[in-house]
């Protein structure tokens, strides 16, 4: 089964929190802090798999989650840096934001790797807070938080040529006589229901891929029938061949067709329209001519070959039109070689959606420069430590108005009054800085 959308959930890795400790060996009576830092987390990593065209692996699996950094240990270990995920995804795939749709990555071209979460920063030991006021720190570092988002991924299929056009009017057969490609094909409404790829050889030197893209009908853009669902595969082709029933096989007005797929692809992206254009006017093959009168014969009645008609309406705007038949290979080399030709005209340059929304700058640097506890026998009692907590206290004169509102800014702006909050404070506890208490009261 094709996917080409999933809605997934990413988790970078925690780091792991310093450690507190001190040297304790036989004749070192006073050995200072020896607490280790923690390890890094891991990082949500993107990678192309030219393996995979699919994005099916994400359809089941919801969340996606790289380890956790290590704490630290005493004597001054490092704890064990966490492991990355990296997720496979094909070519081409497009990595948003979910809930916004703000493009974090594109996975094309030489862009093959990226980086979206990285995992969050190992926190100091102990070991590297010792001043020479405070010998004995009793706090260390935490790890950075890990990092999570939820992720929207668009596979945009990277191909030389689309073909575009109504259901049922030989895109897939096409397909299949010019490549290798073997599309489920039958003479049903939206038979084809995922886009296929094939690759085009001609002569074994000039060569292209190509895209049958699944039919499209009005309303399309906004959301009716399934051509919506792919409208987004056609974004990277740098040519369409927009293939019709010349012979109306089933009533259908060809040009009245070509015209309103055309508004369809204006108004899912404006920029599709002005894409390069071939007309394959399909079935000629079952072209009627009126009481089995040669063509000739026949225009001397008024009869106008539809082929012709279609030339008229669009050949004076620049869009070359190609008689074929698919079923019977009538045109079809000659249509080839003039996709190729205009191929040689277009930019050789992959179109790469520009990343518009950057994790780094949503997830501030939440590492603490304090440590902040409940007291083990006094459930009312906190204790907050670190060097800007006892730096603060140093230079602060707390007696006057000035210097008080100065600390209670202080606590709100470091995060301290945050912490005191998760850890269940209430109003008529006691908060221990050192040697300075004081009552919370929200």
């Amino acid at each position: 089964m094709f996917a080409d959308r999933a809605k997934i959930i990413i988790r970078s890795g925690k780091g792991g929190d310093g450690h507190v400790s001190f040297r304790r060996e036989k004749f070192v009576p006073d050995g200072g802090p020896d607490g280790g830092d923690g390890g890094r987390g891991g990082d949500v990593i993107f990678e192309v798999d030219n393996n995979t065209n699919t994005l099916m692996a994400y359809r089941h699996h919801r969340k996606f989650s790289a380890t956790d950094g290590e704490d630290g240990r005493k004597k001054r270990q490092h704890g064990a840096d966490g492991e990355d995920i990296i997720l496979k995804v094909p070519e081409g795939t497009v990595v948003k934001l979910a809930e916004t749709g703000e493009v974090i990555a594109d996975l094309s071209g030489d862009n093959k790797r990226q980086i979206i979460l990285k995992g969050g920063r190992g926190g100091n030991g102990n070991m590297h807070y010792a001043t020479s006021t405070m010998q004995a720190p009793t706090y260390a570092q935490p790890g950075q938080d890990a990092r999570e988002l939820e992720v929207a991924l668009e596979l945009k299929l990277i191909a030389d040529v689309g073909l575009i056009g109504y259901p049922n009017v030989g895109k897939s057969t096409l397909l299949s006589r010019i490549s290798g490609a073997k599309p489920k094909i039958a003479n049903y409404h939206f038979t084809t229901l995922e886009p296929n790829l094939g690759v085009v050889d001609l002569d074994g030197e000039h060569g292209f891929v190509v895209a049958d893209i699944p039919g499209l009908i009005e309303g399309a853009s906004q959301g009716a029938g399934l051509g919506h669902e792919f409208l987004r595969h056609i974004e990277r082709c740098k040519v369409l061949v927009h293939v019709v029933d010349a012979a109306s096989v089933e009533g259908r007005d060809p040009v009245e067709d070509i015209y309103r797929i055309d508004e369809e692809l204006s108004a899912y992206n404006v920029s599709l329209q002005k894409k390069p254009q071939i007309i394959a006017a399909n079935k000629c093959d079952a072209i009627y001519v009126p009481d089995s009168r040669t063509e000739e014969e026949a225009q001397d009645t008024g009869y106008q070959n539809p082929v012709d008609l279609i030339r008229a309406e669009f050949e004076p705007k620049g869009i070359k039109v190609c008689p074929i038949s698919a079923a019977t290979g009538q045109g079809v080399k000659e249509l080839l070689y003039t996709v190729w030709e205009l191929l040689q005209t277009v930019p050789d340059k992959l179109e790469v959606f520009a990343q518009e929304y950057f994790p780094e700058e949503h997830f501030p640097d939440n590492s603490l420069p304090f440590r902040v506890w409940q007291d083990e026998e006094d459930a009312h009692l906190f204790h907050v430590e670190g060097p800007k907590v006892e730096k603060m206290l140093g230079y602060t004169n707390l007696d006057s108005e000035k210097g008080f509102r100065f600390f209670q800014n202080f606590l709100k702006d470091t995060g301290i009054l945050k912490e005191l909050r998760n850890l269940g404070v209430e109003d008529g506890d006691t908060v221990k800085l050192y040697e300075l208490q004081f009552e919370y009261y929200d």
